[in-house]
């Protein structure tokens, strides 16, 4: 599982496997002293054996959002939940499952990247009896 962290890490900071946000250089949300940091990438980007590890299924086809949420400059437990819409407005649900490791807490979940396309993603962020919410854009590309 420690390998797993390292990856998601790298992930969220450095690959550019689906385009980032033009507006912002540092893919966060902040909330008060709540600080949500999220990143998209292909799953084909995944070791086979993080991917089984996670649970995730990599294919060219699948993309993998990664959420952590930051109180007090530790990680919380939070409820995540979220959908990805295209152009066209069809919604999918965020099915985000929780990954505590050492010192870490991750929530991930797939989604189809059937082709090359702008979507949409809102994301809602619960911790304790605060809710927040955001939404970004991504441009997404299915992997080689």
């Amino acid at each position: 599982m420690g390998r797993l962290i390292t990856l998601l890490l790298t992930a969220c900071l450095s690959l550019t496997a689906l385009a980032a946000d033009p507006i912002k250089g540092e893919r966060k949300e902040v909330f008060g002293d709540v600080t949500v940091h999220y990143n998209t990438f292909n799953s084909t980007y995944l070791q086979p054996d993080i991917a089984k590890s996670a649970e995730l299924i990599r294919s060219k086809n699948q993309g993998v959002i990664n959420i952590s949420v930051i109180k007090n400059n530790m990680p919380v437990v939070a409820q995540v939940s979220g959908t990805v819409k295209d152009l066209t407005s069809k919604s999918i649900t965020l099915n985000f499952r929780q990954i505590t490791e050492q010192g870490a807490i991750y929530y991930i979940a797939q989604f189809p990247v059937e082709q090359q396309e702008n979507r949409t993603f809102t994301i809602n962020v619960q911790t304790g009896s605060d809710t927040n919410s955001f939404s970004f854009n991504q441009e997404l590309f299915p992997g080689e």
